[in-house]
């Protein structure tokens, strides 16, 4: 019965997903070895933190459509452990709570670490607490914003332009314009993986309300934004690299282009969302693969 519970858990945390903050931090502390202001510390707490908002932002996202009845019978994608009965709404409010709880104990241990003025402390405790909030309103309260369509936005700022650039200057403590460009590939990876959850629900989010960018879109243009998605991301790394970096192993990224194009191109055609169910999963490796590799690179330096 405890190991049943355990899995439960497990699958309300969706370990597909994690990923995505692993790769976000990988690729601002890479960049910021390359800068040569690296730090394990900033680094390990900079993971932890970001995976621990990632998922207060599942358990979150299970808490809200279950308290709106957004997941039917109907939804494509797996059960979570709500919707199969072995965890309580009540029991998953008080996670959210330890979770929660945890972030902030994390996020205060990395800004008491990291920082070196008055208004660092500021900013990043109000970015903190905005990542909190994000986190747990993208499908809490009356007007949650992932049913108004802007989940995209949120992903892109939360696993490109902070994830990225946030760790980057934790550890450097000044902005090199450039260093955006891999932020905004790496949240644009992400985006993607929202996308094709998105793209794989869209007739039960349809139906009971739930407007996300892919409804907004319709499922044919919301396939040729995937494409884009993908697309913009490479050229971000592409110009990164020609600009600024000099050496062949700065462009091991391009080892994942063939298999992001293989993916895009498969999106682009699979009319039937069940086809879609293992993309999302995919698309998680992949956008980890991509940042691995160009972290790589920067390593090597």
């Amino acid at each position: 019965m405890a190991q049943n519970t355990v899995k439960m858990w497990l699958e309300t945390a969706r370990p597909k997903t994690l990923p995505l903050a692993l790769a976000s931090i990988l690729t601002g502390a890479a960049l910021a070895h390359w800068a040569g202001k690296f730090s394990w510390g900033i680094t390990l707490l900079c993971l932890l933190t970001t995976l621990l908002l990632q998922i207060l932002s599942n358990f979150a996202n299970d808490y809200g459509d279950h308290a709106k009845g957004s997941d039917t019978a109907e939804r494509i994608g797996p059960l979570r452990g709500i919707q199969k009965g072995g965890i309580s709404f009540a029991q998953l409010r008080v996670g959210l709570i330890v979770v929660t709880l945890a972030s902030l104990f994390s996020g205060r241990a990395l800004i008491l670490l990291a920082y070196e003025s008055v208004a660092d402390l500021l900013a990043f405790i109000l970015l903190g607490l905005l990542a909190i909030i994000a986190a747990i309103t993208y499908t809490v309260g009356k007007k949650p914003y992932g049913y108004m369509g802007l989940g995209d936005v949120s992903v892109l700022i939360f696993f490109g332009l902070l994830g990225v650039g946030g760790t980057y200057y934790l550890q450097v403590h000044d902005i090199y314009p450039m260093v955006f460009l891999p932020a905004i590939g790496s949240g644009l990876l992400a985006t993607a993986v929202l996308n094709i959850n998105n793209l794989r629900d869209i007739e039960q989010d349809r139906k009971v309300g739930k407007n996300t960018l892919v409804v907004r879109l319709g499922a044919h243009k919301a396939r040729i934004y995937h494409c884009l998605l993908i697309g913009i991301a490479c050229l971000c790394y592409l110009i990164f690299a020609f600009v600024s970096l000099h050496m062949w192993y700065h462009f091991l990224f391009l080892l994942a282009f063939p298999l992001l194009f293989k993916h895009a191109r498969f999106v682009f055609l699979s009319k039937d969302p069940l086809t879609l169910r293992p993309m999302l999963a995919q698309m998680s490796i992949l956008a980890l693969l991509t940042n691995l590799l160009f972290s790589f690179g920067l390593l090597l330096d």
